[in-house]
């Protein structure tokens, strides 16, 4: 492996090498938990766009309350990124 310091490209010490393929395999074994953290951003915003029906002075229809849980047992049983990008989110019932 080679590192490029002011644009000349060294031969990198068997100790970068290691810190460096240490670095890449962090990286490589938090993918999961990169994606998981993305998909419940995207999750916490939907339930957000709606948290103002939970109010107590209005009532919220069955459909809503059934789409708001299942926003929430989405991540249910999730353990691979190839499960995570095959979610489809419900879709938003009229309120």
């Amino acid at each position: 492996m080679k590192k490029l310091i002011d644009g000349v490209l060294i031969d990198m010490t068997a100790e970068e090498i290691t810190a460096r393929q240490s670095e890449e395999n962090d990286w490589n074994n938090s993918a999961f938990d990169r994606e998981l953290n993305e998909f419940r951003k995207k999750r916490n915003k939907l339930l957000s766009e709606t948290d103002y029906l939970g109010a107590s002075d209005n009532t919220m229809s069955s459909a809503m309350t059934t789409y708001r849980q299942t926003l929430r047992d989405l991540t249910n049983g999730l353990t691979t990124v190839e499960q995570i990008e095959a979610v489809i989110f419900p879709e938003k019932p009229s309120e």
